[in-house]
């Protein structure tokens, strides 16, 4: 992982050393993206590694290294291809993220070329398409070969793939003798869909992306297979040349359609940095409807004779920038907005999205959260998005930070349709009809149908059988579901009925399809294993809204017995008298958890599924550690930073069998912080609130003592 450490604090030996970290990050990030067609990095993360790279080559110019990424283009051609040497070096743009850069980018020019701000430079402005770049070599008329870019001076040989592209013509009329026309090879967003849905029913790899699809595709060492796949090209500059195309970049682009390459109907020619700009959001807000993934716009100097005088960097042309959209931001279309219910009967809105590539992964869901959030209220009920509503039919943009759920950012009024309206979020549930009631304080609306409500039940289920919870070895979500549907299981008894009522007779699970006879059995032996089960999952399966894991161990060692659980429950019912103090005294359980425990028990269609469940089963009492003699048995411990010789996960459990309460944050409950190497706010906090703070060597020698 790349240091944080800012550029202006590091010392030399330390520039040298993140040079040396990020030479390396980025040669993988390179092989993954040309080589492997599977990049592990977002264009965003990769862009910010390479920035960071030329910023501390800057500043400590005599450390650039000789395989400096400043210096290398794509990454070397894979292993099963021919190699062609490029005539013409292919090489790589530089980057604008802003208009400041763009602005920028105008100066240079004029600066290099002696010219003032008041004389006349034309630009051309075009999409850039998200795909893999390719060169195709015509003598005499005729296509001799198709090169990927590869490193920039040497290409794969993919002739034979490119052949079976419909938009790539095999012979041409009236063209230069020598000529190398260069483009984007791509994939529409209706065909990546169709590729993916095929792909899936015959067990084959699912792309993450049009343009992971489209390398994929064209990189193939069959050509059968690139032929099945629908690619497409389009021409935007050129290579070696025997004679001119043109005496400009527009001319060129004209010409080459003229010899029939397809070429992208967005380009246009800008008088200067504000046109090219304007163009760029135009260019953004037709993104989502264009039917194929493009990461920006790219600006060049329309003048070939400029061109010429401007010449390149080592790796890059003076004379053309790429002016990239934000990696994890677009704007797309909102085509529904779909409610779904989950285990807890929480009326979850999902905004369905015209399909839109953002941060790498094709994005056409995105969460809405709740019925205040589409109205344009917070938790509050203060004002987000400007107090902006959102509606069907609206224009809106999307974020997507790493691995986060997709989100709506904003709203653009000015595309609004005059014939939208606010949403009326439903008072009644979608797969029960029961009503779905919204509680004082709580910002979700539930189903107030619990287990006559398929959907819950059918989440309840899943939840039941997943990790942590009774993790049976053969039952996941998709055989619950399926169970579910066939009415083989309605709640979480059924489960450990299975075997008797599905084990033999004219309907056995090993006859159905998918199934076999040792599968059957080895998930029956499975349930059979799970009868005899810990109080803290049995608690934690039941799904109770606001009882997590950690929560439900809680419980479990306070209570120690199911009975003890159980009765106490009950007695707890009023939410007053002994039980329910004794409750909601428990270390980490408030009185809305508590609540929640409580109304479990106290509904009756729900007690009496829990009920059912209690009598297949043999539930073990939770066993206090003993603690006595135990240096820190009561204390509160955090641990910060990175553990050297063990993992967070066990050096937390290690600390509550020794009788100490693991928090995740510091304030002034905390006892003991171990700070490994990376600690920062909460080591600063502890000094602060002078908490007794050691390292991992010191915890250990602390505990290694009982």
């Amino acid at each position: 992982m790349t240091s944080k450490i800012a550029i202006d604090a590091l010392s030399e030996a330390e520039a040298k050393l993140e040079l040396a970290r990020l030479a390396v990050e980025l040669s993988a990030a390179n092989a993954a993206y040309y080589t492997e067609d599977n990049p592990d990095l977002t264009d965003d993360a990769y862009d910010a590694l390479k920035r960071r790279n030329s910023a501390i080559e800057k500043r400590f110019s005599h450390l650039k290294r000789d395989d400096s990424p400043s210096d290398q283009v794509g990454a070397a051609p894979a292993d099963g291809f021919s190699k062609i040497a490029h005539e013409v070096a292919m090489l790589s743009l530089s980057n604008a993220f802003d208009a400041e850069d763009v602005m920028d980018f105008d100066g240079r020019i004029r600066k290099y070329l002696g010219l003032s701000t008041d004389t006349d430079l034309g630009f051309t402005a075009e999409p850039k398409i998200d795909g893999l770049s390719l060169s195709l070599r015509y003598e005499d008329g005729q296509l001799v070969h198709a090169v990927t870019r590869g490193d920039g001076a040497v290409g794969e040989n993919v002739t034979s793939n490119a052949l079976t592209i419909s938009d790539i013509p095999h012979t041409l009329q009236d063209c230069p003798k020598v000529l190398e026309v260069r483009g984007e090879v791509y994939m529409s967003h209706a065909d990546f869909t169709a590729l993916n849905e095929r792909q899936s029913e015959r067990g084959g790899k699912v792309f993450a992306n049009p343009r992971n699809a489209a390398a994929g595709s064209l990189r193939q060492l069959d050509a059968e297979i690139t032929k099945s796949r629908p690619l497409r090209f389009f021409a935007y500059a050129w290579g070696a040349l025997s004679d001119p195309l043109a005496p400009t970049q527009m001319g060129a682009i004209t010409r080459l359609k003229e010899l029939g390459f397809s070429t992208n109907p967005l380009t246009v020619l800008c008088d200067g940095p504000e046109a090219m700009l304007a163009h760029y959001a135009k260019i953004e807000e037709q993104r989502a409807t264009l039917g194929y993934d493009i990461d920006g716009v790219v600006y060049k100097v329309d003048d070939l004779a400029l061109q010429d005088r401007l010449g390149f960097r080592s790796t890059t042309p003076r004379w053309a920038i790429a002016h990239k959209f934000p990696a994890e931001l677009a704007w797309t279309r909102l085509e529904g907005i779909d409610i779904q219910v989950g285990r807890t009967g929480a009326l979850s809105p999902v905004a369905r999205l015209q399909p839109v590539t953002v941060g790498g992964v094709v994005v056409s869901n995105a969460t809405l959260h709740n019925e205040d959030y589409i109205k344009g209220l917070d938790s509050k009920g203060q004002e987000i998005r400007g107090g902006k509503d959102i509606r069907v039919g609206d224009w809106v943009q999307v974020y997507r930070a790493g691995d986060v759920i997709p989100k709506i950012a904003d709203v653009d009024l000015s595309k609004r349709p005059t014939d939208a309206v606010p949403y009326q979020f439903p008072a009644i549930c979608p797969e029960c009809n029961s009503e779905a009631l919204r509680e004082p304080g709580d910002a979700v609306r539930r189903c107030s149908g619990g287990l006559i409500c398929p959907a819950q039940a059918v989440e309840k289920l899943k939840h039941f059988v997943a990790r942590g919870a009774f993790d049976i070895e053969g039952m996941g979500a998709k055989q619950v579901e399926q169970f579910y549907v066939d009415g083989w299981i309605k709640e979480p008894a059924d489960i450990f009925t299975l075997k008797d009522r599905y084990g033999q007779g004219l309907q056995q699970l090993k006859n159905r399809e998918g199934w076999g006879e040792k599968s059957a059995n080895n998930l029956f032996q499975g349930i059979e294993d799970k009868r005899n089960i810990p109080l803290g999952r049995v608690i934690f399966a039941l799904g109770i809204r606001h009882v997590g894991d950690a929560a439900s161990n809680l419980l479990a060692l306070h209570y120690e017995t199911w009975d003890a659980f159980e009765a106490a429950m009950v007695d707890a019912q009023k939410h007053e008298g002994p039980a329910w103090d004794d409750l909601i005294d428990v270390d980490g359980v408030g009185a809305v958890m508590a609540g929640s425990v409580v109304s479990a028990f106290a509904q009756s269609g729900e007690r009496a599924s829990i009920d059912r469940l209690v009598a297949q089963l043999n539930i073990i009492p939770a066993e206090r550690a003993d603690t006595s003699g135990s240096p820190v048995a009561g204390k509160t411990v955090v641990f910060t930073g990175t553990l050297e010789k063990m993992t967070r996960a066990e050096a937390k459990a290690r600390a509550e069998r020794l009788g100490a309460k693991v928090s995740g944050s510091v304030s002034a409950k905390t006892d003991i912080l171990i700070a490994g190497p990376g600690a920062g706010s909460k080591a600063k906090k502890a000094a602060d609130l002078g908490v007794q703070t050691m390292d991992e060597d010191g915890w250990l020698a602390l505990i290694n003592a009982v």
